[in-house]
């Protein structure tokens, strides 16, 4: 499903935390889906010491019982595989609320002995006074369970599964021997060493399997997931803040007072008079603005010459509850209102032009991947543009050979899909033939979001567009949902794909044997 597609091609924006970090975290208390994968092909990039590591071979160990499922017995080396996976999915999806001391857990600490704060619970909607290890835990089994009766679901319905599982299986094993390689240790040595002394490439080959099976049957129930327009319609009057976008004018007008030096070069904060008086010269200036353009003058040319003022001319915004969008967002908005607004030492002029909702189509897209090879030579070393010229030189050739060898023979869209599973290097989509689906404007970076919304683009075009990430061989699968369709049936899916996972684990039952638990985390 689209959600779940948005990965290598989409640009991204990293900063620094701001007022929006609550927003973002009930966010993600709300989004329920899964995402075992990623954590599971991650985990064999740990970077594990070499002294860390003593391997015993504990083959009793590995054989007792850690805890039962439905009556079903997994092994502690079974239970650490997912331990080890929902810890690392912890990690990247709360990086920088870790990295800010925002949540309480040490990384580099004893899990047994940390416990949930009042603000961790608080801000993940988890159980407060619990330790992180038996967080995690209780992460691991409810996963288990998950994964088990989506399996048993699965055969029992007959399912499929498609042809890129295989080769991510076989992709991830590779790289996981590369990592144990790279790092002078044997596979069995590096398992040991991010997994615990029980785990074995064989049960981590099986669990890798199982999680690989999960994630392409739980996409295809998603997927599956459909809402008629009346439906839509209905979600959508429902909260028409959360899709819409409005088209307006601002000039911001800064109201902060500056620092100041001293004699001897130390930094003097300004007096409070000082505070003072810089808001109020922004408040005049800000009225000054407003007035000045309800007497005809054009907004842009009234920050002229104001070093405190900047001009933004945004053609659509989405709502994210600041003063600013509170009042662009008001029901009562219409073309041509403007006002001054405050916020903190800041000062908006405003003018409202028009609240929309995209009606543009999405689109599905297929891709094949080519990255220039890495070069020998360093940036700035004699030589080096002449061998990245010469690199990427080589992979237009593998992209335009790719595209005349499909021409050449069925060129079918399946036959495409195959070839990109076959050649593509991008990750976020080859297993799934290079799809991309429900594509929006601005999502891709800019040559490929081009191709993608050319208005002549029609199903079964074809072509090679060079991006910073290197040479992708198109193919147009064609136009899907509206925008904001796209967008309210995502809420959907995601409430209904949410009662889903829940309902396969509601009546399990799940049992702990503490000799085998010991060895767990």
């Amino acid at each position: 499903m689209s959600a779940s597609r948005e990965k290598q091609l989409h640009q991204e924006q990293i900063g620094q935390p701001d007022p929006k970090t609550a927003r973002e975290a009930q966010q993600r208390k709300q989004e329920k889906r899964s995402n075992l994968l990623y954590g599971a092909i991650a985990i064999v990039f740990v970077v594990v010491a070499l002294a860390s590591i003593l391997w015993r071979s504990n083959i009793l160990t590995r054989s007792a019982t850690a805890a039962t499922i439905d009556g079903e017995k997994y092994t502690s080396a079974e239970v650490n595989f997912f331990y080890q996976n929902a810890y690392r999915n912890f990690y990247n999806n709360y990086y920088y609320y870790l990295a800010y001391g925002m949540i309480s857990l040490d990384p580099n600490g004893d899990l047994k002995a940390q416990e949930i704060t009042e603000n961790d619970a608080a801000m993940m909607g988890v159980e407060a006074g619990q330790t992180w290890h038996d967080f995690f835990v209780d992460q691991a089994l409810d996963q288990m369970a998950a994964v088990q009766n989506a399996l048993k679901q699965a055969d029992a319905e007959g399912f499929t599964y498609p042809a890129g599982i295989q080769a991510q299986y076989e992709d991830s094993m590779a790289s996981l021997k590369a990592t144990a390689a790279a790092s002078n240790m044997s596979v069995q040595q590096y398992l040991s060493g991010t997994f615990g002394s029980t785990m074995t490439e064989e049960v981590y080959g099986e669990q890798l399997t199982r999680i690989l099976k999960y994630d392409a049957y739980t996409a295809a129930y998603a997927d599956s997931l459909t809402y008629d327009e009346a439906t839509l319609e209905k979600t959508y009057a429902a909260d028409t803040n959360s899709y819409d976008k409005v088209a307006y004018e601002s000039i911001t007008v800064l109201g902060s007072a500056a620092s100041t030096t001293d004699a001897d070069g130390n930094t003097v904060d300004p007096t409070d008079e000082e505070k003072d008086a810089a808001k109020k010269a922004a408040k005049d200036a800000a009225d000054e603005m407003l007035a000045a353009y309800r007497d005809g003058k054009k907004l842009e040319s009234l920050a002229d010459g104001n070093d405190k003022a900047t001009y933004n001319n945004n053609e659509g915004t989405t709502y994210v509850g600041d003063v600013l969008t509170e009042w662009l967002f008001d029901s009562a908005r219409k073309n041509g209102d403007s006002t001054v607004l405050e916020s903190g030492t800041t000062y908006y002029v405003a003018v409202f032009h028009d609240r929309f909702r995209d009606e543009y189509p999405t689109i599905d897209v297929r891709h094949i991947l080519i990255k220039p090879a890495s070069g020998e030579l360093s940036s700035g070393s004699e030589g080096y543009e002449e061998e990245q010229a010469a690199l990427k030189a080589d992979a237009k050739a593998q992209a335009d050979q790719i595209l005349a060898d499909w021409q050449a023979g069925e060129a079918t869209e399946d036959s495409f899909a195959a070839l990109a599973i076959e050649k593509s290097t991008d990750t976020g989509s080859k297993y799934v033939g290079g799809l991309y689906t429900q594509v929006y404007q601005g999502q891709m970076v800019p040559a490929f979001n081009d191709w993608c919304f050319d208005s002549s683009r029609k199903t079964g075009d074809t072509g090679v567009v060079e991006t910073d990430y290197g040479y992708h061989v198109m193919y147009f699968v064609g136009e899907d949902l509206p925008r904001w369709q796209a967008q309210v049936s995502d809420t959907l899916k995601n409430e209904d794909y949410t009662e889903w996972v829940t309902a396969l684990t509601a009546e399990s039952s799940i049992e702990q044997n503490s000799s085998g638990m010991k060895n767990v985390g």
